[in-house]
């Protein structure tokens, strides 16, 4: 439990209303509880300032307040971001190596490292310090995970794969998988040989259920500071740059190349041996067919500015809405 001054301080907020209200957790605005604080936003959720029964709201306008304790902040979502690590209840990791877990002798293990049920670490593997491996994880042989990353339970990483300090990996994904790669003669598919690797940086967070194949002859690239949520699938021999932010079904073909903090929404796709520049943006279902570049939004498939693609949609629907005009008329005048 926390005073409302102790939270304030911690986000570098101004407080309104008793600095030492005691605050128990968080809620959210629509489901607010007493003794919680609660944040607003998203100018949507206005509407449930009033009724909300947390006892103190953080804001960026002290105005919307009242009579009502709270935090003043200039980023409440930020603010709110810090003050929900403090409340969270730590994952119970014991140092050490369960019993059932399997570890090559040959593997390197530093210390503070904890290590799942059933999990196993093939021969020239290394874990760096204060890392956890859930249960049930795999790590092929010589790979290597950096320093305090956290690999929860069914990851699988295959080998020669090299994993940065603080990375986060959620169940199911799977790492260094082979590249979807065959070459065609007659009706024969012959495999082409994945002998690549996979190269994730340091603070990468990967969601649930992720596949990143590793590269057919160098390596697949995902920068420092990146970002995935779950679902999204990268190609071998991708280079993903520092700070992207790639969201749900989002998929990357072979050999593209990202540049720094860039932004892909929802079942965005990109076309195979691209060049996207920095902090481009895509909308949700955008398909990239050729390379961009960096710094503008896009949207539609194939993608183009947002700006064209609005007046293309608006187009489109005003043509709509004359071929029904027109589906009128010829029934008035023949019928």
């Amino acid at each position: 439990m926390y005073t409302l001054q102790e939270l304030a301080s911690l986000v570098g907020g101004i407080v309104i209303g008793n600095p030492e209200l005691k605050i128990a957790g968080v809620s959210e605005i629509q489901h607010g509880k007493p003794g919680t604080l609660t944040f607003l936003s998203n100018p949507k959720y206005k509407k449930y300032l009033a009724g909300t029964k947390a006892a103190a709201i953080l804001v960026a306008d002290g105005d919307l307040l009242g009579s009502r304790a709270g935090i003043v902040v200039k980023n409440p979502q930020l603010a709110m971001t810090k003050i929900l690590a403090r409340f969270q209840s730590p994952l119970r990791t014991p140092e050490g190596i369960h019993p059932t877990a399997v570890v090559d002798e040959t593997a390197t293990i530093d210390s503070g490292v904890s290590i799942g049920a059933y999990s196993v670490v093939e021969s020239g593997a290394r874990v760096g310090k204060n890392t956890v491996l859930g249960s049930h994880v795999i790590l092929g042989q010589q790979s290597e995970i950096g320093e305090d990353a956290l690999i929860h339970s069914h990851v699988v990483i295959y080998h020669h794969c090299f994993i940065g300090d603080r990375a986060v990996i959620h169940s199911g994904t799977v790492v260094g998988s082979d590249g979807f790669g065959f070459v065609t003669e007659g009706d024969t598919h012959y495999k082409i040989p994945q002998n690549g690797s996979v190269i994730i940086g340091d603070d990468v967070e990967i969601g649930a259920n992720c596949a990143i194949d590793r590269g057919t002859i160098g390596n697949t690239v995902i920068g420092d500071g990146t970002k995935f949520d779950n679902l999204v699938h990268i190609a071998h021999n991708v280079k993903i740059g520092r700070g992207c932010l790639l969201t749900a079904e989002v998929a990357i073909a072979g050999s593209t190349e990202i540049g720094d903090y860039c932004i892909f929404a929802g079942q965005a796709g990109v076309a195979p041996h691209l060049k996207i520049g920095d902090r481009a943006v895509f909308a949700a279902k955008t398909g990239v067919t050729k390379s961009l570049p960096g710094g503008k939004i896009y949207a539609g498939m194939p993608a183009r500015e947002i700006r064209e693609q609005n007046r293309r949609d608006a187009v489109f629907s005003q043509v709509v809405r004359l071929e029904k005009r027109l589906e009128k008329l010829e029934h008035k005048l023949f019928s």
